[in-house]
């Protein structure tokens, strides 16, 4: 089959995913696996072979991420109902002081993005913006735009997120170097939209008056601002939408409750940091140590990132349940309850595994790599623009990522990038989850309906703010590439 007609199918098959997921609004785990298939017998491969490039595809690439998706959301349901994220946010403000608060809350959305889902971490934490604006008398949005960017900011540049663990293992990077450069990358990124939150909020913009008197306990006739009555923020405006359900989800944090003194922040802190140090460690011990040293061996197996989440698992369960009054069965009903939510994700990973499995097969995918090529552009730019381009469309930054990587994998190979340049990509790839965080995002949905914005007010300021960080962090990237 000649070149032009595989790319006809590539371009034709990207649309299908598009128009299926956003047009038909099937779930992208089918429409992935359908689109996988039409583009496999389109580009002419066997029949016979094309169940076998279905289960070789999805195979390879849950064989590597399904276990670190599911122990990293059983790391954080322990976190969250044991009230170690409340905690650890209200140490926080406390330490940062009333002036600093915003600042606080953006380093606990941060950290805490790290072993929190992004939709977890804003219910967990919202809760404490709306507390803290109702005492502060400050408009919401100065808490919780910063906030809610730091957790989207972890979501898709580091692991064990499943847009970045799938992207490391598409890609063939290394999952301790993208740590270890992607979180340094990720707190100055987090630290920008910090700065950049703060001129966004400084205008007006109109709240929901539900959220209004969730937050803030009464109502206010004057209407268009998005704070209290005589402070800059003023009073609530906008439409009312489905913002009063979202925040009843909030009100309700009964999952959380416990009997006995929440978790001190030392004890969280050490729990959500200890898989990435031993990550780290399993890194430099490769990288650093003689081969075949026992210290070396030792190094490696605590460091590879099942078995370093492996044991947070453990630790969690015992200093965050046991050793606070936990019995064996609840312990495994909080693990099993994180589950559930994570099913789906991990399937549509490994879905996008079998899509990058048949651009492979069918030779589709040496063929965008010779037209990306083409094109001239560094392959780290490329990475950015087509997680971008494919972020921008379809909307969620998991199957931008998963997405991006089937598509550029041959190029990569064909480029003979070292390790620590696929991880850079990694992290570039991220950058363009990031951006462009609009109206086809359920994210963007989730966080204008709990902070009381309308669409156009969520434009100005929750849109603008990711794609900011977004370019920041690719920016970022290629300011390491010339170090690796």
């Amino acid at each position: 089959m000649s070149h032009t007609a595989l790319l006809v199918i590539a371009v034709a098959g990207v649309a299908a995913l598009l128009l299926l997921i956003l047009r038909a609004k099937v779930q992208p785990f089918v429409a992935l696996v359908v689109v996988s298939i039409g583009v496999a017998l389109a580009a002419g491969v066997p029949a016979a072979d094309l169940v076998k490039t279905i289960e070789d595809g999805m195979g390879s690439t849950l064989g590597h991420i399904a276990t670190i998706i599911a122990l990293g959301a059983m790391i954080g349901r322990i976190v969250e109902l044991s009230g170690g994220a409340h905690a650890f946010a209200h140490h926080l403000i406390e330490r940062f002081g009333s002036r600093r608060t915003p600042l606080a809350l953006t380093v606990a959305g941060f950290v805490l993005g790290i072993p929190v889902f992004f939709e977890v971490g804003l219910i967990i934490l919202m809760p404490i913006a709306y507390g803290v604006a109702r005492a502060s008398r400050k408009p919401l949005l100065v808490y919780a735009l910063p906030m809610g960017a730091a957790m989207l900011t972890v979501h898709a540049f580091l692991p064990p997120h499943p847009g970045a663990v799938a992207v490391v293992e598409t890609i063939g990077a290394s999952q301790g170097l993208v740590l270890l450069m992607g979180i340094p990358v990720t707190a100055v990124v987090v630290l920008l939209g910090y700065l950049a939150s703060r001129r966004l909020t400084r205008r007006e913009y109109p709240m929901d008056p539900a959220v209004y008197a969730e937050v803030y306990g009464e109502t206010s006739t004057d209407v268009g601002t998005t704070g209290p009555a005589g402070t800059a923020g003023g009073t609530p405006g906008g439409t009312s939408g489905d913002g009063g359900q979202a925040t009843a989800v909030l009100t309700k944090p009964a999952d959380t409750v416990t009997d006995v003194r929440p978790p001190s922040f030392g004890i969280v802190l050490t729990l959500i940091v200890t898989p990435i140090l031993l990550i780290l460690l399993g890194t430099i011990g490769q990288n650093t140590l003689t081969e075949g040293s026992t210290l070396r061996a030792v190094l490696t197996v605590l460091g590879a990132p099942m078995v370093a989440l492996l044991i947070d698992v453990a630790l969690c369960g015992y200093f965050l349940g046991a050793r606070r009054g936990w019995n064996h069965a609840r312990i495994a009903e909080v693990m099993g309850s994180a589950l559930p939510p994570v099913a789906m994700v991990i399937l549509v990973a490994g879905a996008g595994g079998v899509f990058g499995k048949v651009l492979v097969a069918s030779g589709v995918g040496d063929v965008i790599a010779g037209v990306l090529e083409r094109t001239g552009l560094p392959v780290l730019l490329l990475a950015f623009l087509t997680s971008l381009a494919m972020r921008a469309a379809q909307g969620s930054a998991t199957v931008a990522l998963i997405t991006t990587a089937g598509i550029l994998t041959p190029l990569l190979h064909r480029a003979d990038l070292s390790t620590g340049q696929l991880s850079l990509v990694a992290l570039a790839m991220g950058g363009g989850a990031l951006a462009l965080s609009h109206i086809n995002d359920a994210g963007y949905w989730m966080f204008t309906k709990l902070a009381g914005l309308d669409v156009a007010a969520g434009l100005r300021t929750w849109t603008v703010l990711t794609t900011v960080m977004g370019c920041a962090g690719f920016a970022l990237t290629a300011a390491l590439w010339p170090l690796v």
